[in-house]
């Protein structure tokens, strides 16, 4: 087998909460992303989607584990040295217009990391944005001198993705890209995504809340839940094969792919702050037992890249 583009081990990462409590955002993952794979990440809010890509991309460091890209183990690396890479690893926020700067213009926005990372004249550059904001559906000649709050929130997030773009990253990681923009404008995001992703060559670990979004786009989906991974499985099985009663629960909740459409219900879920002993999900789940309350499910393979953490799953 090949060696993946991303790899991740036992990452770890814990902020402080009310009175100073700790809350363990991450509590011992472990992942790997082939080369030209896009891997979706679904789960609940506050399951720890956005805390894992921001340690990936050491937004901040994790507290303990390891993320190595490319063979490159990025957690011990300098300052310098992490700037140098910074190039092969880009993301895209999920508030679009927010994490453009408001008083800069579109052009500048993306053309900010070309100036950081490589030496253009100003004619290069300036071709080399104009051709990015056009391989992203936006027109140079109309859009490159506006400022962000001209812009409508899809067109936010084309730049966003221009600027992620432009420095042509080995890694794309995307932080709930669609969640923020109208049903319609989500599509064209996606296929925009979708088509990025074979004009240059991308891996892309795409996180969402929204399931069938995520079914849509990847080519294999992660499930989490509370700082741990439930279940990993090829998309297009997703709903015939999913095994963890929590992506069950999820699938259940998609209207129109054989789910109720209604909404899990959160009411017997484990706060972060206390997560129960054993496996985290054991408070919402029918099969759990006295085994589920004293010890932890690891990810076993129970099919060609199908893995499940569950005590119960044959």
């Amino acid at each position: 087998m090949a060696e993946p583009l991303l790899s991740i081990r036992d990452l770890r990462m814990g902020y402080r909460g009310p009175g100073g409590a700790r809350v363990d955002a991450l509590a011992g993952v472990d992942l790997d992303i082939a080369a030209g794979e896009t891997l979706g990440l679904v789960g609940e809010s506050g399951c720890g989607k956005t805390t894992l890509g921001r340690a990936v991309m050491l937004l901040p460091p994790p507290d303990a584990g390891s993320v190595v890209l490319e063979g490159t183990e990025l957690t011990g690396l300098s300052a310098g040295a992490l700037r140098a890479l910074r190039p092969r690893m880009q993301m895209v926020f999920q508030d679009p217009v927010s994490s453009l700067n408001p008083k800069r213009t579109i052009a500048d926005a993306v053309a900010t990391p070309l100036r950081l990372h490589a030496r253009l004249s100003q004619r290069e550059l300036g071709e080399r944005v104009g051709a990015m904001l056009e391989a992203v559906g936006l027109d140079p000649a109309t859009m490159r001198d506006r400022l962000p709050h001209e812009l409508s929130g899809g067109q936010c997030q084309r730049a966003s993705i221009a600027r992620a773009l432009v420095l042509q990253p080995r890694l794309l990681l995307c932080d709930e890209p669609v969640s923020s923009l109208d049903v319609s404008i989500q599509a064209q995001i996606v296929n925009l995504l979708l088509d990025s992703k074979r004009r240059f060559a991308l891996t892309m670990l795409f996180i969402a809340h929204d399931i069938a979004v995520v079914r849509h786009i990847s080519d294999r989906v992660a499930v989490m839940y509370l700082g741990k991974l439930c279940e990993i499985l090829p998309s297009d099985t997703l709903v015939a094969n999913a095994m963890h009663p929590y992506t069950r629960l999820l699938l259940e909740s998609v209207p129109g792919r054989g789910g109720s459409g209604r909404q899990p219900d959160a009411r017997t879920a484990a706060a972060p702050l206390a997560p129960p002993s054993g496996c985290r999900f054991r408070l919402r789940c029918p099969l759990a037992t006295s085994r589920c309350v004293s010890e932890i499910p690891v990810l076993r393979a129970r099919a060609t890249g199908h893995q499940v953490a569950c005590h119960h799953v044959d």
